[in-house]
């Protein structure tokens, strides 16, 4: 059986770190995942972080904004190395399921940690206010 695969979270600011801790909180699981974060990097430094968290292995790196410099830099790394897949938009939910499933081959984790962070989605259409007096 091959590694498990290494998940970089890379977000601005501290968005990964805060990621990271609260995934670790949920799960237990506190080797799965890496945080990065864009602070003072431009797209290409990012790109190298990222080469260096994969540590030449099997990896998911998971992206704030696609369109952003953690994105591209993601996506940079992704069509650079045969066994890195790039999912963005990152969420708790698939953060949490790709703990548990790190084992799976690169591109069938990626695309279950999509369908995952896509059902984590809900919104709720309130028709009724709260009362004034916040009771």
């Amino acid at each position: 059986m091959s590694e498990p695969a290494h998940g970089i979270v890379v977000a601005h600011g501290d968005m990964a770190a805060g990621l990271v801790r609260a995934v670790e909180r949920i799960t237990g699981v506190t080797d799965a995942l890496i945080a990065v974060s864009n602070r003072g990097l431009g797209t290409d430094e990012l790109r190298a972080v990222l080469g260096e968290a994969c540590r030449g292995g099997r990896a998911i790196v998971f992206a704030d904004l696609a369109g952003g410099s953690c994105g591209m830099a993601g996506l940079g790394l992704g069509a650079s190395e045969s066994d890195v897949a790039v999912v963005t938009g990152v969420n708790l939910p698939m953060l949490v399921d790709f703990v548990f499933h790190r084992d799976m081959p690169v591109a069938e984790i990626a695309e279950r940690l999509a369908e995952k962070g896509r059902a984590g989605i809900r919104f709720v259409v309130c028709d009724t206010p709260p009362p004034a007096d916040g009771a």
